[in-house]
C-alpha cells in the first residue's frame, strides 16, 4: 500500500488539502470547474441549497444542489499549471484517505466539466458560440512531467500538428489530450461546435499576440487555422479543425484520462481572433452555458 509523506500530500492542521482547504466531505461527485473565482457564485446561484462554501486563494469552492444534482462547482484561477493542483487535491479527496494518508482500495470517478471563455479561430466560431473540446493540444508541456502519457495521448495528431506548424523544439514539445467521449456526446448535444482547441501557456505571445515583443513565429495563428485532421468519432469520419484558443483544457482532459476520472472543457466564444472582435459584456451569455451544463451534467 503506497504511502504518501507529509513533503508530497501536504495536509492542513484542520484536516484540509492543502491549496483548496477542502475536506473530502465538501466533494461532490459532480465537479463543474470555472476560472473566475466570481463566477463561482454565478452557478451557484442556480442552486436550491448551498451546503459549504470555501475560499483559499484563487481557488473558491461551493457544493451544493442543483434539480436534485450534488455540485461542486470549483475555481481554479488561470492557466495548466492551476489545473495541475486543482485535478491533483480533488483526486487526492476522492481516492487518497488523509489520515492513512494511503491510497483508498475502491476508487471514486468524478466527472468534471469546465465552463470557460475563449477566442474562437474560425469563420463558423463568431462570438456567442459554445465550443466542446473533442481534442486539446497542450502548449504548456504539462502532461510531459508524468510518466504513462503517451497512453492518454493521441500521438498521430500531436506529429501531425508538429508537422504542419513546423513546430520549433525550443518551445518544448505539444501534446494532445481527448475528453471523455460519453461526456463529450451528452454536454455537447446538438447545440455546441466540436473541435480542437489550443490550450496556451499564456494569454499574450502564446496564443498570437504580439504588444512590445515580437513572437517567435508570426506565422504561428496562420498555421493554427489552417490545419485540419481526419479522424474517427464515434465511427463515422470526421475532420477535426481548431476552432479555439484557452488556457485549461488539455491539462484537465490528460489529467483526468490518466487518474481515471471523466472530463471535458467547453468554452464560450467571446473574441474571434480570425475577424478580430471582441466582446467583454458577455455575463448573460455566460449564463446560458452555465445552465445548460448543470442540466446535462
Amino acid at each position: 500500500m503506497t504511502y504518501f509523506p507529509e513533503s508530497e500530500l501536504i495536509i492542513n492542521a484542520d484536516g484540509s488539502i492543502f491549496h483548496l482547504h477542502l475536506k473530502p466531505e465538501h466533494l461532490a461527485d459532480k465537479v463543474i470547474l470555472v476560472g473566475d473565482p466570481d463566477r463561482v457564485a454565478t452557478v451557484a446561484s442556480f442552486f436550491t441549497e448551498i451546503e459549504n462554501e470555501v475560499k483559499s486563494r484563487e481557488f473558491h469552492t461551493i457544493t451544493g444542489t442543483y434539480k436534485g444534482k450534488r455540485i461542486t462547482v470549483q475555481s481554479t484561477g488561470i492557466g495548466c499549471d492551476n489545473i495541475d493542483i486543482v485535478m491533483t487535491e480533488l483526486d487526492a479527496l476522492a481516492n487518497i484517505d488523509l489520515d492513512t494518508r494511503t491510497q483508498k482500495e475502491q476508487t471514486r470517478q468524478l466527472t468534471i466539466v469546465r465552463i470557460g471563455t475563449c477566442g474562437g479561430l474560425q469563420p463558423e466560431t463568431p462570438i456567442g458560440t459554445f465550443i466542446a473540446s473533442v481534442k486539446s493540444i497542450g502548449f504548456d508541456g504539462l502532461l510531459n512531467y508524468y510518466a504513462n502519457r503517451d497512453k492518454v495521448c493521441d500521438k498521430a495528431l500531436e506529429e501531425a500538428f508538429k508537422q504542419h506548424t513546423q513546430w520549433s523544439p525550443i518551445k518544448g514539445a505539444p501534446y494532445v489530450a481527448t475528453a471523455d467521449a460519453e461526456l463529450i456526446d451528452r454536454i455537447a448535444a446538438d447545440d455546441m461546435v466540436r473541435g480542437i482547441t489550443i490550450a496556451c501557456g499564456g494569454f499574450y505571445g502564446p496564443q498570437g499576440r504580439q504588444i512590445r515583443i515580437p513572437i517567435q513565429d508570426p506565422q504561428q495563428n496562420t498555421k493554427i487555422e489552417n490545419f485540419r485532421y481526419k479522424t474517427t468519432l464515434n465511427g463515422v469520419d470526421s475532420e477535426l479543425k481548431v476552432c479555439n484558443f484557452e488556457m485549461e483544457s488539455s491539462a484537465l482532459a490528460g489529467m483526468a484520462a490518466l487518474l481515471g476520472h471523466k472530463a471535458m472543457t467547453c468554452c464560450m466564444v467571446i473574441a474571434n481572433r480570425y475577424q478580430k472582435e471582441m466582446n467583454t459584456e458577455y455575463k448573460n451569455k455566460i449564463e446560458d452555458l452555465i445552465r445548460l451544463v448543470l442540466d446535462r451534467i
